[in-house]
């Protein structure tokens, strides 16, 4: 935290083995830790676009949500919509 020493950026969420290979896992934690080392590198509007995209993804409704959230999307399906919503 202080930036004396190299950090890890990693969701800990563990493996999954009970979904592997279903498609339905959720992506939203990898991706988030992308937002914390640009937040930890001191690029704050390159973590806040990915935070304001992951956020728009959760509150359109639950298309793009994985079913772990209540909706219906894949792995793939959510995280196509996080990299739209970046491209806005």
């Amino acid at each position: 935290p202080e930036g004396r020493f190299p950090s890890t950026f990693e969701p800990v969420h563990g493996s999954a083995p009970a979904i592997a290979g279903q498609r339905i896992a959720n992506p939203i934690a990898s991706i988030w830790t992308m937002a914390m080392m640009l937040e930890h590198l001191g690029e704050a509007e390159a973590a806040k676009t990915i935070e304001t995209a992951i956020e728009t993804v959760l509150t359109g409704g639950d298309a793009f949500k994985t079913r772990d959230l209540g909706g219906t999307a894949t792995t793939a399906k959510c995280t196509q919509a996080i990299v739209d919503a970046l491209n806005v």
